[in-house]
């Protein structure tokens, strides 16, 4: 025990000693989630609007003042032709052109129906098809009002009978994205950490040669390995109590669940990561080595997590990979106990999946590490 307590000793003082690796420990990781929480969304705001009104009437005008009125929507400017407005978009002046034909009032009040022609562009296919839900949106709020205070108003013996539904929104109220969106960073800064920290403070011994004078020594090889890994198991869970300490005061990130539990997922989990880092160490003879191994596999797992993109609209051979991805199951715990108040039981399949695959990992990482006895 003495002999694994030296090491950590060891460990701390090595790491606190280099002036590179502090900012990355600390001040890195509270940038990039600031940032990331604000950049990374898929809200679709300020939407460059532009029409093209040949009617010019009372219907056409209500149209587009319900489009400026919008907050999703920036309506910049009328057009007299399609051949200038298709230009502008061709610029990247406008996203949206909105097109009123000649007679719109007249076919509405006459025909109780008419067509309005809508150009999108569609580049970002996500984009686009969210600001056709937004349009669309408002068209039938248009057509509504319409219908029951513009086209027959004095008609009396017609009673108009709305369907109101009144919705309920559970976990994120306010429907902010950042409730979303942080703790899925979260996960990500404290992955991404240990993982690089632990593979390479390990290889850069390697480098310089101390590794193979600490392998000739009678320490024991877990003795080595519990000392060598316990300091960056110890800055994963710094890292996530910063994190959540920013969550709540920065973005008020509702902290519905336990904090035990949070505690204790993650304490599982950087075993996993860590596991992942010796292995890949056990393989490589440079840092830059086991940047881009660790990298490589970085970029499969934070894509197939479920953190930008839903798992349930990949296909079933992606979803079916997904089940050996240790960041999903990490970034389901996290919003599950924070923003739902998850129990033990509600993530124990999570935790039970969490907990084989960091004794598979850390079990193939220490089969894997030769020491010369």
């Amino acid at each position: 025990m003495n002999t694994i307590l030296y090491i950590i000793q060891k460990e701390f003082r090595q790491i606190f000693r280099n002036k590179g690796m502090l900012p990355i420990i600390f001040v890195l990781p509270i940038v990039q989630l600031v940032i990331l929480s604000n950049a990374a969304t898929f809200e679709v705001k300020n939407i460059k609007f532009s029409y093209i009104d040949t009617d010019n009437s009372s219907f056409s005008r209500e149209l587009i003042s319900k489009f400026d009125a919008s907050t999703y929507f920036n309506v910049l400017a009328k057009y007299p032709s399609n051949k200038i407005a298709n230009s502008a978009m061709l610029k990247g002046d406008v996203d949206v052109i909105l097109e009123i034909p000649s007679n719109f009032e007249r076919n509405l009040l006459k025909d109780k129906k008419t067509d309005v022609g809508v150009t999108i562009n569609a580049i970002d296919g996500a984009a686009a098809g969210v600001t056709n839900v937004y349009i669309n949106q408002i068209l039938q709020s248009f057509n509504k009002n319409a219908q029951s205070n513009l086209i027959q108003p004095s008609n009396t013996s017609i009673k108009y009978q709305n369907i109101t539904s009144i919705p309920s929104f559970w976990f994120n109220k306010t429907l902010n994205y950042k409730t979303f969106m942080v703790p899925g960073i979260l996960v990500l800064l404290v992955t991404m950490i240990t993982l690089f920290l632990s593979g390479m403070n390990i290889v850069r011994e390697k480098e310089i040669g101390t590794l193979e004078q600490i392998n000739v020594t009678p320490i024991k090889k877990h003795e080595l390995i519990i000392g060598k890994l316990f300091p960056f198991w110890l800055l994963g869970l710094v890292l996530l109590s910063v994190g959540l300490l920013i969550a709540k005061l920065l973005f008020n990130v509702p902290i519905v669940g336990s904090l035990l539990l949070m505690y204790l997922y993650t304490s599982i989990y950087i075993l996993v990561i860590l596991g992942i880092g010796l292995f890949i160490s056990n393989f490589t003879d440079t840092q830059q080595q086991a940047m881009f191994i660790s990298w490589f596999f970085m970029v499969i797992f934070i894509l197939m997590s479920g953190l930008f993109t839903p798992i349930e609209s990949m296909p079933n051979w992606a979803q079916l990979i997904t089940e050996l991805n240790p960041i999903k199951y990490f970034v389901e715990v996290m919003r599950m106990v924070m923003l739902k108040g998850a129990g033990f039981n509600e993530i124990l399949p999570q935790l039970t999946k969490t907990l084989i695959y960091a004794i598979a990992m850390n079990g193939l990482a220490v089969l894997s590490y030769k020491k010369t006895t």
